[in-house]
């Protein structure tokens, strides 16, 4: 039955899904909030479906809108994307019944791994390292605080339903814990409609390496290696890095080894990516999370590999059988690459986000540099969803040669009308730590001053 794609998402990964359907002959459907109407992603499209007004509550999480454009366009596959629903268990058991595809894993596995609680059993079962910590804690301050001090402080106090660093707070000690739980669970009942939270130990020289997975549904999945994710703010990554530099071979074939075993217990469909921390100063990593989705660093991973990530995923989801030609012996990868995440925001103040109308972009055209993203001269960077404008990667020999690949991408860059990250980016490049490889979660407060 011939196929139609409706992307369920917006900006730079809405424009990277439609390219990944053109190269598939598939036509594609783009839905649009009015604030996106003249979007690149809605123009790029053979078709358009409005959902509705620009708040993300009334537009891309209306699951009613988003299934009344597919069933108005005859749409078979639904992909998700990043955030909104990408990682919404009831939104793919709704795509089930509705007879349209999801191009993603099952319901009960985002289900499973989006519940960090079971996430964390099911690494454990797996055999996957997991960091000292606790369950799912019920709302009472004297067990809370008794589990606390079995962990020990410093620790982490996380949202049991969240991702992606939302509602996670450090607490140094036990006068500390009672109002960061509080908070905690207050942000993670408005973001997640779930307010649970567990605890977690600290690990104070850590470094965030995860590795991409591919799973065929049987129990079959491989690897594409690693990243490393450490630089970044509010723990949302800035910048990250294909294959992490500085990890010895035994530890990244080891990481890669329990990632995909992960995989198969689960028996994960599609792209996937596990999530560790490791630890610097024990050469240890632990379990952090599995994002059952494509995530934003994807295409660092496309460059060294050579391989179309978010074309395999439709292709698995059209049930084409990818396991005969997707095997580990044939994903090598070469050289490095680099990606360096531009927000629409200002670091001096905080990175707070700063939306507005850009007057001009002028994207440079340089060899080995790829640039995605879902917005042109004239368009408007909304304060309405997340200030990414764009993702700047470089791919080259080395990781010096990238670096500075990159370096000079964004230096020749030019981007008016509104404020941006750039110059903090460029000065992280330029800084002797980060070029030697010393990368941490803190680097950008340890450095603080360095690089603003």
């Amino acid at each position: 039955m011939p196929h139609k794609l409706l992307v369920a998402n917006r900006g730079e990964i809405a424009c990277r899904i439609i390219r990944a359907a053109q190269a598939l002959s598939i036509p594609t459907v783009a839905v649009y909030s009015d604030a996106d109407e003249a979007a690149p992603h809605v123009a790029m499209a053979d078709e358009k479906r409005r959902l509705g007004p620009a708040r993300a509550q009334d537009s891309y999480l209306n699951q009613d809108a988003v299934f009344l454009a597919a069933r108005e366009t005859n749409s078979t596959l639904i992909h998700p994307g990043y955030g909104f629903l990408a990682e919404n268990s009831g939104f793919a058991a709704r795509c089930a019944s509705e007879g349209i595809v999801f191009v993603g894993p099952s319901p009960e596995t985002i289900a499973a791994m989006g519940d960090k609680e079971r996430a964390r059993s099911l690494a454990i079962a797996a055999g996957v390292p997991v960091l000292p910590g606790t369950g799912r804690l019920p709302e009472d301050t004297a067990v809370i605080a008794s589990a606390a001090e079995v962990i020990g402080f410093p620790l982490l106090v996380k949202a049991a339903a969240g991702g992606g660093g939302i509602g996670m707070r450090l607490v140094a000690n036990a006068a500390a814990l009672e109002a960061a739980v509080t908070a905690t669970v207050g942000l993670a009942q408005r973001a997640f409609g779930n307010g649970a939270v567990y605890l977690e130990r600290y690990v104070s020289r850590a470094r965030h390496v995860e590795v991409q997975v591919f799973g065929f549904g049987d129990g079959q999945a491989v690897h594409l290696f690693d990243r490393d994710c450490s630089i970044q703010r509010r723990h949302q990554k800035v910048i990250e890095e294909a294959l992490a530099p500085g990890l010895d071979e035994a530890t990244r074939n080891e990481m890669c080894r329990v990632a995909v075993e992960l995989a198969r217990s689960c028996r994960y469909d599609g792209a996937g990516t596990v999530e560790f921390l490791y630890d610097e100063e024990t050469n240890a990593f632990y379990f952090l999370e599995m994002n059952t989705r494509i995530q934003v660093e994807h295409g660092v991973t496309e460059l060294v590999t050579g391989i179309d990530l978010v074309g395999a995923q439709i292709e698995q989801a059209m049930g084409r059988n990818l396991a005969t030609a997707l095997t580990q012996d044939a994903i090598r990868w070469s050289g490095h690459a680099i990606e360096a995440r531009i927000y629409a925001e200002d670091p001096t103040r905080r990175f707070l986000p700063c939306p507005g109308t850009i007057t001009r972009l002028d994207l440079p055209e340089i060899a080995g540099i790829r640039i995605d993203t879902g917005l042109r001269s004239g368009s408007v960077a909304t304060p309405f969803y997340d200030p990414m404008v764009m993702k700047v990667m470089a791919h080259a020999n080395s990781r010096v040669e990238a670096i500075d690949r990159l370096d000079d991408a964004l230096g020749r860059l030019e981007i008016e009308g509104i404020t941006t990250n750039v110059n903090m980016l460029r000065a992280v490049l330029a800084h002797p730590s980060f070029r030697a490889g010393s990368l941490n979660t803190d680097f950008l407060a340890r450095f603080e001053k360095d690089l603003l």
